[in-house]
């Protein structure tokens, strides 16, 4: 078959299983498994391909009619123009993510320490430690195949040595750790900066998703409790315990969660709190300063 045949047939296979932007998702198949560029189907559609092309895009196009993820059968998902390894252990980088590490890049300062919760691929805690110079950053993740996927996206992004370790965090100028917790069970020290984007999806509404979600994105990611604001309840506490005095909190929220994020983290004593819109014009980032006074407060609460 030709380049042109073989896009049509796929394109028509996933019209006719439902998915959403089949056009597209054929298209970006194809240039994946052959190595092309989208102008590749007007100029060079009556390239025959070769047994094996022809073969592995078959198999492709099967994986996408069972809704498995387009990022997942590539394995790559860009995010803050850098290419982020992705497989079914962690979510896949979104684009409304990268309103987080827009706001928090804003406020990050060369020599800071940033911790970043629910680190998953590491997208975050990675695309902020690119764009700045000397940062120390942590991630933390329940999730052990999580880690190792985040490990091996900072090792090919960042260029530089990663620390891996599972019950201790390896602290030097300019490193990236990355440690298997339970949110803040195994860190230690404090931070100039938390980011985090947890679960928050209500526990009742995951069957509700997208098949691409629901069935093949992990659930320890999603399932934000009964009113989804499980994780938001402990982070906004205990980061107090993990911010020197004047550190910030950046949060990624769900697009009806604000005002419940907003009160929580006001009565955690955060101070000088932002909502950040998405580019649908949806709340999507909470983030705030922690008052100098509170830093003892959430260390006492701690030893209680």
């Amino acid at each position: 078959m030709t380049y042109g045949e073989i896009y049509h047939w796929g394109k028509h296979r996933l019209e006719s299983a439902g998915i959403p932007e089949a056009q597209l998702d054929a298209r970006l198949l194809l240039e994946y498994v052959c190595g092309t560029g989208r102008n590749d189907l007007l100029v060079h559609g009556d390239r025959m391909l070769e047994v094996r092309e022809q073969e592995r895009y078959r198999e492709l196009i099967a994986g996408r009619e069972k809704r498995i993820p387009l990022q997942q059968l590539t394995g790559v998902q860009e995010f803050m123009g850098l290419e982020f390894s992705v497989n079914e252990h962690v979510l896949i980088p979104r684009q409304d993510t990268e309103i987080l590490v827009e706001e928090a890049l804003r406020n990050l300062h060369d020599g800071m320490r940033i911790l970043d919760l629910c680190t998953g691929s590491g997208c975050i805690l990675i695309s902020l430690l690119h764009y700045s110079n000397d940062c120390e950053g942590v991630g933390t993740d329940i999730s052990g195949e999580a880690l190792e996927t985040a490990k091996r996206n900072a090792e090919k992004l960042l260029e530089r040595r990663v620390y891996c370790q599972w019950d201790d965090v390896v602290c030097r100028p300019g490193s990236i750790s990355f440690i298997q917790s339970d949110l803040f069970e195994r860190v230690q020290g404090k931070f100039d900066m938390i980011v985090s984007n947890p679960p928050y999806i209500p526990g009742e509404v995951i069957c509700t998703l997208m098949p691409e979600v629901r069935e093949h994105e992990p659930v320890l990611a999603l399932d934000g409790g009964g009113d989804g604001l499980f994780f938001y309840r402990r982070i906004t506490q205990e980061s107090r315990e993990y911010l020197v005095g004047g550190g910030m909190l950046f949060l990624e929220i769900g697009y009806d969660q604000a005002g419940d994020v907003r009160e929580l983290m006001e009565k955690a004593g955060f101070l000088e709190i932002n909502v950040v819109k998405d580019y649908a014009g949806l709340d999507r980032v909470v983030y705030g300063t922690l008052g100098w006074g509170q830093v003892s407060l959430g260390a006492a609460s701690a030893a209680e």
